[in-house]
């Protein structure tokens, strides 16, 4: 050990002072930490964990769009409009999952391509985080991970019952449902951009221009 980082080690540890804790007291220390969760966890926005997610993925830190509808079946007419808004044509990728290749697209007036290169995607999530505003992504045979990248629009499904409150919840989920360790997980929050130029935001810089969330209401009563 060279001289320089010896005097390094021995000014830490002279700052430290001579209480220098043990690991036994610091797991103890993080164990207390975590044994009431309540007071290290961001308080939501609002007592409903989908109203927080709302709020959160629309408002001006993550900036997407949000739509509701009633089952996933009414997704194709959903996101026709929406590219109808945005004046682009009527074409889109489909992330390879049974439960939107199943869909009735041709009623809906939209083409399917296998270009999703600059262009309009749409994805089912696997979960999302209230507290961030996240979607949660796993990679897997139908899901390549790159449709999550390669888009100019990421339109994406996510079922009410999916939305989770924080972080630890979406780990605990996926636990609980047997879900596969994933090659990829992506927590997308918000779609792509940077102020690295002139402190201007610049969206698009290194994914998605835009995000659209469509939630589908799975668990009405």
């Amino acid at each position: 050990m060279s001289d320089a980082r010896e005097a390094i080690f021995e000014a830490i540890k002279k700052a430290m002072g001579p209480d220098q804790a043990s690991s036994d007291r610091i797991a103890e220390e993080a164990k207390a930490l975590i044994s009431v969760p309540e007071e290290m966890r961001p308080a939501m926005t609002d007592n409903d964990p989908i109203e927080s997610f709302i709020n959160r993925v629309s408002g001006p830190k993550v900036g997407a769009s949000v739509d509701l509808i009633n089952d996933l079946a009414d997704l194709p007419l959903t996101i026709a409009g929406l590219l109808k808004e945005t004046k682009r044509p009527l074409q889109v990728s489909l992330q390879p999952t049974a439960a939107l290749v199943g869909l009735n697209w041709a009623d809906a007036g939209i083409a399917l391509t296998n270009d999703p290169d600059d262009q309009v995607v749409v994805g089912l999530a696997r979960f999302g985080i209230a507290e961030t505003g996240s979607l949660v992504f796993h990679s897997a045979a139908d899901l390549p991970i790159l449709l999550n990248f390669l888009p100019a629009v990421h339109i994406v499904a996510i079922r009410r019952s999916a939305i989770l409150c924080h972080l630890e919840d979406y780990a605990e989920a996926a636990r609980a449902a047997g879900d596969p360790t994933p090659r990829n997980a992506c927590l997308i929050t918000g779609a792509s951009g940077t102020t690295d130029i002139e402190g201007r935001l610049v969206k698009g810089a290194h994914g998605p221009r835009d995000l659209k969330v469509v939630i589908v209401d799975d668990v009405s009563s």
